[in-house]
């Protein structure tokens, strides 16, 4: 598996938007906790030590 930095998710906006509301009502450390086990959970579905390396790597760099 490759990394993907182009575009693809379908309706980025409403993504963003659902990201947003999950946040909503939450302290700052709450937020922070969601955003960990977002993290987590993604990584483990992506489970491709490279393409996580890979996705450590490119946002560093941005």
């Amino acid at each position: 598996m490759t990394l993907k930095l182009d575009a693809n998710i379908t309706d980025p906006d409403g993504f963003y938007d659902e990201l947003l509301s999950a946040h909503n009502g939450l302290s700052k450390e709450a937020s922070d906790a969601l955003n960990a086990r977002l993290i987590l959970i993604l990584a483990n579905h992506i489970g491709d030590r490279a393409v996580l390396r890979a996705a450590l790597a490119a946002a560093r760099d941005i």
